[in-house]
Order: C-alpha cells, then sequence, then structure tokens
C-alpha cells in the first residue's frame, strides 16, 4: 500500500482569502490551453489566427465551468437541484461534471464558429488536441483534493483517502485519469493532428478516446454514495451511461470525415 501524500487543499491563505489547488489546476489548464492553442495557431493550415486564441480560450472557459456546473447538477444532483434551485449557483460547495462540459465547450464553439464564420468542425479539430490538458490538471485537482477516489483494492499501488469515511484502501482512479485522458490523449491527438486530416476526424477521434478511457477507469472508480444503488444492469456506472453517446458520435464522425474526403479527392488520389 502506498502512502496517500497528505497535501493541504489549501495552497495559499491570504487571511480570509483562500487560493485552492483546485482553482490552480484550473489555472494551470487554462495557461497551457492558450500556449498549446498559440502554438497550433501558427500552422499554416490552422483555421484560427494566433490573435483569435485568447477569445477561444475565454469562449472555452466559460462553456468549461457553465457546463461543468450545469451538467453536474442534472447528471448527477437533480433532485438535490428540485429540492434547492439556488444550490446550482453556489459553486463554492464543489461539484463540476465533464460530459456537461463537453456540452457547455460545444455550444461556446457554435456561438465563436458562427462569429468566425467557420466551418464548425475545424474549430472543433482545432480545440481536441487542447481538451486533454485541462482533463489531466483536474484530475490531479482531485487528488490533491482527496475527492472522486476508486473502488477498494488489494493492490501494492492502493492508499487511503483522508477523507474517505470508510478509510478503506482504494484505487487512486484520479491518477490513472490523470494519465489517461490527460497525458495519453493528449499525445496521440497531438500526434494525429500534425498533418492534415478530413474534418471532423480530430475531434470524432478525440470523443471515441475519451469516451473508451473513462468507460474503462469507471470500473474502478468508486460512483457517487447516492448512485451506488442505481448502476444500469447491476454493473454501469452513470459515467459510462454518459461516455456511450461520445464513443457512438465519435465514431460517425471518423467515418463521415473520411467518407466525405474519398469522395471530394481526385480520381487518381481516390
Amino acid at each position: 500500500m502506498l502512502t496517500y501524500p497528505q497535501i493541504d487543499p489549501v495552497a495559499v491563505s491570504l487571511g480570509p482569502v483562500q487560493v485552492h489547488w483546485y482553482g490552480i489546476m484550473y489555472l494551470c489548464a487554462f495557461v497551457a490551453a492558450w500556449l498549446v492553442a498559440m502554438q497550433r495557431a501558427k500552422r499554416t493550415n490552422s483555421p484560427l489566427l494566433p490573435d483569435q486564441v485568447e477569445d477561444l480560450i475565454v469562449y472555452g472557459a466559460l462553456g468549461v465551468i457553465i457546463g461543468g456546473r450545469c451538467g453536474y447538477v442534472l447528471f448527477y444532483h437533480f433532485d438535490a437541484w428540485l429540492a434547492d434551485p439556488l444550490w446550482l449557483f453556489r459553486v463554492w460547495e464543489g461539484g463540476m461534471s465533464f460530459h456537461g462540459g463537453l456540452i457547455g465547450v460545444s455550444l461556446a464553439l457554435v456561438v465563436y464558429a458562427r462569429k468566425l464564420k467557420c466551418p464548425l468542425l475545424s474549430v472543433a479539430d482545432f480545440v481536441a488536441p487542447i481538451v486533454p490538458l485541462g482533463l489531466g490538471f483536474g484530475r490531479i485537482g482531485n487528488f490533491i483534493g482527496g475527492e472522486l477516489w476508486g473502488r477498494s483494492t488489494e493492490a501494492a499501488w492502493g492508499m487511503v483517502f483522508p477523507q474517505d469515511p470508510e478509510q478503506l484502501v482504494r484505487h487512486p482512479s484520479q491518477l490513472y485519469q490523470a494519465f489517461l485522458e490527460g497525458l495519453l490523449l493528449f499525445v496521440i491527438l497531438y500526434w494525429y493532428s500534425a498533418k492534415p486530416r478530413p474534418r471532423g476526424a480530430v475531434a470524432g477521434l478525440f470523443l471515441i478516446l475519451y469516451g473508451c478511457f473513462r468507460f474503462v477507469v469507471e470500473f474502478v472508480r468508486e460512483p457517487d454514495s447516492h448512485l451506488k444503488n442505481e448502476l444500469l444492469f447491476g454493473w454501469m456506472s452513470r459515467g459510462q451511461l454518459l461516455s456511450l453517446p461520445m464513443i457512438v458520435l465519435g465514431v460517425a464522425f471518423v467515418i463521415w470525415a473520411y467518407c466525405g474526403a474519398r469522395q471530394t479527392a481526385p480520381a487518381d488520389q481516390a
């Protein structure tokens, strides 16, 4: 068993003002996204110019925060929201959902693409390799905060999280997700997007890989306490259920992208 590194969730305290590590991880995510977006915007085939990146990050940040919060409330705590509608706005109490954040970012990209008069899928392909950086930093923030831990395990790398009321040895599933959904997904998408691809293919690959990675990790991630008795078929978690449409949509995007590219290719290149 490994020892959980008990890091104070509050990184800096200045009188009544407290800066949490989770907030710092969000800041790191946005800075990393800006740096990578600026580098990608300098490519000759980029749909965005470098001076358009800052607006993109602002739109994306709003989509993440608003969509992530609304998704968490609607997907995971709908009953609590019905009992207390104002809970939606008490973001300081915690609670964000990736699937809600994805919907929020998608809607933000629709608005931004219309503003630029640029094809939506071109903007989505530009953004897709950037998203895993935010996911990775977010999961590290979950680990530091001692939240969203995994199921109990006898593995040598299991650990006890101080905030766990049962004090069981658990999978550090936050780190699994940081590696798969963050680092590995970023490397694959960055490599794949380095060469011109059919429009929609990069975004489709993101949906497929994230959905698969999340589906797999959910087997060792502890469901929210109020959802433990709501597993579909007795084993499928809410996170797995929400990931399935992503995988299906991603496959459809990739097929459509390559079929469309084949139909428009010159006869000697088909």
